[in-house]
């Protein structure tokens, strides 16, 4: 977070806009671009013309696309959408180039960065971070006009970036560590290492772009294998940033950045049948169409992030409160643009007025403006071309008996989409079963606890619920009821997914695989056994084994 004297000197002249008293004419929520804070200019557009291919920055000579900031700016003929810069446009023959620089780098495992210690992998990535972290004012600058998070808020993804560099190092030297030691059982004598999986493709989301798409790299980098790392559509521009840091810290081959459309350039890769490991945060309709694709899914390694319908429960004994200030911390920060967003609120009947009351009024003094001005939580959406689905969703949910009842509610202005409260919702409406990823609160009004039971029995999605009550009696079947649909309860909390050591994952469609710290290394790991008896013979030639790769822990007791 930035400190106060960074704050005052930020904080612009005009007052921060609130979603309740928010101007009637769209454009007052914009500025001129003359008008945009210094600090905060998007200064020179990024052209991309290099790509980073067998450890070089070479130059592209092929087709571009334009990218465009979701932050529109007032002009005299009306709101324009700022261009930032071009990427190149790869296809399918320039992944498979990719591909094959990947597949010689990994040599079956024989590659300089496969074959390499761990501590070697350690300081390429902490060089690596290092170069990362000397770039946080131009990336988190670049990421704010590419996706319009707050400012703030990217400071703090930055952070925690680097700060997750950091802890998978440690959690790889403690595998590392217990790898040294010789298990001794049932008279054999095994020790356990782990071998990198091979290529791994990772793909990460527009929503967090460098925390997500980095918290795919790093574990797979670690493991040993060579990463192809396609940055988002949206939010790709700040990894030409990031090319001159990653050849110089990394062997040639160890990783490459792939540009293009999604479906022109991980189609052929997949195709291929030389990605062994697929890490992707994305839709299930994308994840599924391109696993279908790989020859032989058996031999596929997958870790999949994918959509979610989180709910909360707001029983009659919760603190109203505290169960409205998390459900909107919940529902609408970075416009409920996140998996881990609550989506559904689930309301007894006997305290949905008094929670519809604080619901209203707190969601009216919600800032609402431009990204870098402090206080705002609601912002131009990263993709604009949400804006149709959301109004369709809310007037499906009208047209079924829903009202918007919130001062505001529906309205947008340019690129930005008003938060919605939509209350009664029900089953036949849309938004009841699909995931809306943006600032929408559908209210369900319910009279017993098993109606959101059923909610999360019957809904495809299972990622995590949030339970608000002060009445164990309550809280104790509810939680037993709803373990076997989600993977995390939180109790008078919002959801999210940190801290990073908790897991990270969901049942049904929202995921496959655990991204928590301490779990993800094993999705792109191989565990080896080289075992032999406790005999003279076999201490002999797993010392001999021990002394040659570094390894000298053996059980206790045994002889060599």
């Amino acid at each position: 977070m930035t400190d106060s004297a960074n704050t005052k000197r930020r904080t612009p002249s005009r007052p921060v806009f609130r979603v309740g008293t928010a101007p009637a004419d769209p454009a007052a929520l914009f500025v001129r671009q003359n008008a945009v804070p210094r600090s905060f200019s998007p200064g020179r557009p990024i052209e991309q013309r290099r790509l980073l291919l067998a450890g070089e920055l070479v130059p592209w000579q092929g087709r571009t696309v334009d990218l465009f900031s979701p932050v529109e700016i007032r002009t005299p003929t009306g709101l324009v959408h700022l261009r930032l810069g071009s990427r190149p446009e790869m296809g399918g023959r320039d992944a498979l180039r990719m591909l094959a620089a990947a597949r010689k780098a990994f040599d079956e495992g024989r590659g300089a960065w496969a074959s390499a210690p761990l501590e070697r992998r350690i300081s390429a990535l902490s060089e690596f971070a290092c170069r990362l972290a000397s770039l946080k004012e131009p990336i988190v600058r670049t990421l704010m006009w590419e996706i319009a998070k707050p400012h703030a808020e990217l400071e703090d993804e930055f952070d925690r970036t680097i700060e997750s560099i950091g802890r998978m190092i440690e959690i790889a030297r403690k595998r590392e560590r217990a790898a040294r030691i010789v298990k001794r059982e049932k008279g054999i004598l095994g020790l356990i290492r782990d071998e990198p999986r091979g290529v791994a493709l990772c793909a990460g989301p527009y929503n967090y772009p460098l925390f997500e798409t980095f918290g795919l790299v790093v574990p797979a980098l670690l493991a040993g294998n060579a990463v192809i790392v396609k940055p988002p559509r949206i939010g790709a521009l700040f990894f030409d940033l990031l090319l001159e840091a990653l050849a110089a810290a990394f062997p040639p081959g160890a990783i490459q950045v792939l540009s293009g459309d999604g479906r022109a350039v991980l189609e052929p890769l997949m195709k291929s049948g030389g990605i062994d490991v697929f890490a992707f945060i994305g839709s299930l309709a994308v994840a599924d169409r391109l696993i279908n694709l790989h020859p032989k899914k058996t031999r596929l390694r997958t870790l999949l992030g994918l959509g979610a319908k989180n709910a909360a429960v707001i029983l009659p004994d919760a603190d109203l409160d505290t169960a409205v200030h998390e459900c909107l911390l919940g529902a609408l920060a970075f416009n409920g643009q996140r998996c881990a967003a609550l989506k559904i609120l689930f309301v007894h009947k006997d305290v949905r007025a008094a929670v519809l009351d604080r619901l209203i009024a707190e969601t009216a003094e919600v800032g609402i403006g431009m990204p870098w001005t402090p206080g705002v939580r609601i912002t131009p959406l990263a993709d604009p071309a949400r804006i149709p689905y959301l109004r369709a969703l809310v007037r499906n949910a009208v047209s079924r008996g829903a009202e918007i009842v919130n001062a505001n509610g529906g309205r947008t202005a340019g690129s930005i989409f008003f938060p919605t409260i939509l209350d009664p919702v029900g089953r036949r409406m849309t938004v009841y079963k699909e995931e809306q990823f943006g600032p929408l609160i559908p209210i369900v009004p319910f009279n017993r606890a098993a109606e959101p039971v059923a909610y999360l029995r019957e809904s495809s999605f299972g990622q995590q619920v949030s339970l608000f009550t002060a009445d164990f009696k309550t809280l104790g079947p509810l939680i037993e009821a709803a373990s076997p649909h989600v993977s995390r309860i939180n109790l008078n909390a919002k959801c999210q997914r940190g801290p990073d050591l908790f897991p990270f994952t969901g049942k049904k469609d929202s995921a496959r695989g655990d991204f928590s710290a301490s779990e993800i290394l094993r999705t792109f790991s191989d565990r080896t056994v080289v075992a032999a008896r406790d005999a003279a013979s076999g201490r002999a030639l797993l010392g001999k084994f021990l002394s040659s790769t570094g390894r000298l822990d053996i059980p206790e007791g045994t002889k060599r």
